[in-house]
């Protein structure tokens, strides 16, 4: 067996009146990745509010990740984030929006060197 350290630093904000509390959980200059699944966040005024919440971020999206992703489906979702550098990912909605992507996407430069003086 191969010797490994594991991390996965995961916060969830859960529950009624969270959406505001986005804003304080991101560090000025991040470009994050945002996913969700159908029209329901679209329906219900979640979209709005977390756009809002994300003013002065870069956001990149991806919408429409079905129930029960496929591989495909996440893979997508990766390769944006590897393409366009997020910083984080915010899945709105289920976990099925961000499970695989966030477990398969390398670290950001920018997230790297955070804290590094």
């Amino acid at each position: 067996m191969l010797n490994f350290t594991y991390q996965n630093p995961t916060k969830i904000l859960f529950g009624k009146g969270q959406i505001a509390n986005i804003p304080a959980e991101i560090p000025a200059g991040a470009k994050v990745l945002l996913t969700y699944g159908g029209g329901s966040i679209h329906r219900n005024g979640v979209y709005e509010q977390i756009r809002k919440a994300l003013a002065g971020h870069t956001v990149v999206e991806f919408g429409g990740i079905e129930p029960n992703p496929e591989y495909k489906t996440l893979m997508k979702a990766v390769d944006i984030g590897r393409r366009e550098k997020v910083d984080l990912l915010l899945a709105a909605g289920a976990v099925r929006c961000s499970t695989a992507p966030s477990s398969s996407a390398p670290p950001s430069p920018s997230r790297e060197s955070r804290g590094k003086s």
